[in-house]
C-alpha cells in the first residue's frame, strides 16, 4: 500500500523530511476495522511527532491523526462496524496514522461519519471534535444542553451565567470549541483572534465576544461589559497569556489547556482564587485503554448527528490536494508557520 513517512526527524524543508514509500497492507484482529483511508488533514501534533519522536531503527514512521474513510475488514470481537461503513476517528498516538491507504483503527474510537459531509469536509473534525467536547463538558465540566431545571436552580444560587474564554479560537479546535460552546451551552462564548480575517471567522460560527490577543484582555473584557470569566480553555501560548487569564478568571473558575508551554506553569497563581487546572489529551483513552475509551466512539456519534442536523459545521479551512510527501510537507509548513486558519485537508492517493 502507498504511505508516506519519515526515518529521521528533520526540518520540513529537507527533502527527507516526509517521503513517498510502500508497506504491507495490514490485517484486522480483535476488536481493530480495517480502514481504507479516503481523506486526512494534518495536525499540529502530526509536525510534533514529526520533528521530535524517532523511528524504529530501519523503518519508516507514518504518523497523521485524522481521517475518514470505507471499512473494508474488521477483526473477529468488532461489534460496531461491518465492511462498507464510511467511518471517521482520530487514531493512536502508539499505532501507525492515517498517512496511508490503509489504516486499522480500535472500533471503540471510530464513528459512522456525517452522511451530509463529503470525505474532505468530514476529515477535518474528528481530533478537534473530539478534543474540544472532552474540554468543554469533560473538563471543565459544562453541560451540553442544559435543561431548564438546572438553569433555574443555578439561577436560585445566585450562579452567574458562565462566561467561557476560547483562547485562539480561529484554529482547529477552537474553532468547532467555539460551535459546541455557542450552540450547546448558555455560556456567553469570548472568543480571541487577532487577524480581521479571524475574527470574522470567529464570529460566524458564533462567538458573542472577539477580543485581540495580543493585546490585554481583561481590559478589553471590560470594555464588552465583563468583568471577569468563568472559565478559559488556553488552546495556544499558554505561557505567554497565563497571567492575564488568572487575572480575568473570577474566584473558582477554571482553566483548562491543551497546548504544551515552554516555561513551567507556577500553579502557585491559582491559589488565591482557588482556580483549577485541568489538562486536556485527546489521546489518553486511547494510550491507556482506559475504561471509558468507547466514550469517544459515541462523542463523534453525536458530533455526526449534530452536523447532520445542520447544529454544526465543518472547519475545513484549505484543500491541499491529493495525499503524498510533496503536499503533506506544505501542509506541515503552513502549520508551523501558525498563520493557517480552520483545518488542512488532504484527500485520495
Amino acid at each position: 500500500m502507498k504511505a508516506v513517512g519519515y526515518q529521521q526527524n528533520l526540518p520540513i524543508s529537507h527533502t527527507d523530511s516526509l517521503v513517498d514509500i510502500d508497506l504491507p497492507q495490514p490485517q484486522a484482529q480483535g476488536r481493530d476495522i480495517l480502514v481504507k483511508v479516503a481523506a486526512i488533514s494534518v495536525n499540529p501534533v502530526d509536525t510534533k511527532i514529526r520533528a521530535n519522536v524517532a523511528a524504529d531503527a530501519g523503518q519508516h514512521k507514518v504518523i497523521g491523526w485524522d481521517a475518514v474513510g470505507e471499512v473494508v475488514a474488521v477483526g473477529p470481537e468488532v461489534k460496531l462496524f461491518n465492511a462498507g461503513d464510511r467511518v471517521w476517528y482520530a487514531g493512536d498516538l502508539t499505532r501507525p496514522g492515517s498517512n496511508a491507504e490503509y489504516q486499522l483503527v480500535d472500533e471503540r474510537i471510530a464513528a459512522v461519519a456525517p452522511s451530509s459531509l463529503s470525505n474532505a469536509e468530514a476529515a477535518a473534525l474528528p481530533l478537534t471534535a473530539i478534543t474540544a467536547w472532552e474540554l468543554l463538558f469533560d473538563r471543565l465540566g459544562l453541560t451540553p444542553q442544559l435543561s431548564e431545571i438546572n438553569n433555574d436552580s443555578a439561577a436560585e444560587l445566585g450562579a452567574p451565567k458562565p462566561v467561557i474564554l476560547i483562547v485562539g479560537a480561529a484554529g482547529g479546535v477552537g474553532s468547532i470549541l467555539t460551535q459546541l460552546a455557542a450552540k450547546l451551552t448558555d455560556a456567553t462564548v469570548v472568543a480571541t483572534a487577532s487577524r480581521p480575517e479571524t475574527a470574522d471567522w470567529v464570529k460566524e460560527l458564533g462567538a458573542d465576544i472577539v477580543i485581540n490577543h495580543h493585546q490585554p484582555m481583561l481590559e478589553q473584557l471590560q470594555q464588552a461589559g465583563l468583568s471577569s470569566v468563568t472559565h478559559v480553555a488556553s488552546l495556544t501560548h499558554t505561557d505567554d497569556h497565563l497571567d492575564q487569564l488568572i487575572e480575568a478568571l473570577a474566584p473558582q473558575g477554571k482553566l483548562a489547556l491543551i497546548d504544551d508551554p515552554q516555561q513551567d506553569i507556577d500553579i502557585k497563581k491559582l491559589k488565591r482564587k482557588s482556580l483549577s487546572l485541568h489538562w486536556e489529551f485527546m489521546y489518553t483513552r486511547s494510550m491507556f485503554s482506559t475504561w471509558d475509551m468507547q466514550k469517544q466512539h459515541e462523542l463523534l456519534t453525536r458530533v455526526a448527528e449534530l452536523i447532520d442536523g445542520d447544529v454544526l459545521q465543518t472547519t475545513l479551512g484549505e484543500h491541499y490536494g491529493r495525499i503524498n510527501a510533496e503536499n503533506l510537507k506544505k501542509a506541515h509548513a503552513l502549520l508551523e508557520s501558525n498563520k493557517a486558519m480552520g483545518k488542512l485537508v488532504l484527500e485520495g492517493f
